[in-house]
């Protein structure tokens, strides 16, 4: 006589479960912070009837348990990128959902398709980012207005994010994508000196780098360190150390042998 609301409980468990690990996992890998991971997570578990998860983030795995009940699972982060738009949807689901305008079935369903689709914005455009944001940097670091400098570094910079993009693609090494992207940049920032395209290489290496340097985690590093999150600070801190290191010594390369 019981058994059929057991199973229906049951059934609710493990989808309530696998939509909060679906949550995280889209979070992680879109480059959220481990505070606002764990803070999504909570209140679909809260807004779904469960008041006692419990849930233990790192940037490599995630965990997810509920007390009194003998199910929790781990679910591995096998990638990570920067896709704020990504954690944008996923915070607008979990506010309609807490707001009952969406159930349990179809949040888990809409975060399926969220987790299929490809929302990044297409190569080219990227790389054109990528031009405006070198050229301007470049000028603002250096407060300098030299216009040959301005497109050439422009150009360099777009170069260079296309190469960590294509190499990192290839090899799948992230620190290798990115050492080989900065001396691809040094490359070619001297020979746009030898040439006369450019005039002041200092000015150039400045801003045809900034595509490259791993501003957002390494503020999502301090972000978490300050939420008391030191584990998970810690390991994306060294992350972003090692990457600015692999950038540092493909240019450092280029002075050593072309200066």
């Amino acid at each position: 006589m019981n058994q059929p609301p057991v199973a229906i409980s049951t059934y609710k468990m493990d989808l309530l479960i696998d939509t909060c690990l679906l949550t995280g996992r889209i979070m992680i890998e879109s480059g959220s912070e481990m505070y606002r991971v764990e803070d999504t997570i909570n209140r679909i578990a809260n807004n779904a009837g469960v008041k006692n998860s419990v849930i233990y983030t790192t940037p490599t795995g995630l965990f997810f348990g509920i007390k009194g009940q003998p199910v929790s699972e781990l679910r591995q982060i096998n990638q990570r990128t920067i896709n704020l738009e990504k954690v944008q949807q996923v915070n607008t689901l979990s506010r309609r959902f807490a707001a009952g305008e969406i159930g349990l079935w179809q949040l888990h369903y809409d975060l399926e398709q969220i987790d299929q689709e490809s929302l990044f914005f297409p190569l080219w455009l990227q790389t054109v980012a990528a031009i405006v944001v070198s050229a301007t940097l470049m000028i603002l670091f250096s407060g300098q207005y030299d216009w040959r400098d301005f497109v050439i570094t422009g150009l360099i910079g777009g170069c260079g994010y296309l190469a960590n993009y294509y190499i990192n693609i290839w090899t799948r090494v992230k620190f290798l994508s990115e050492f080989l992207a900065a001396l691809t940049i040094g490359i070619l920032g001297v020979m746009a000196i030898n040439l006369n395209w450019g005039s002041n290489y200092n000015n150039i290496l400045i801003g045809a780098m900034m595509p490259l340097v791993p501003g957002v985690p390494l503020t999502n590093s301090i972000r978490d360190l300050f939420a008391g999150h030191l584990l998970t600070g810690t390991i994306r801190a060294v992350e972003a150390i090692l990457t600015a290191a692999a950038i540092g010594t493909g240019i450092g390369l280029c002075f050593r042998f072309f200066f």
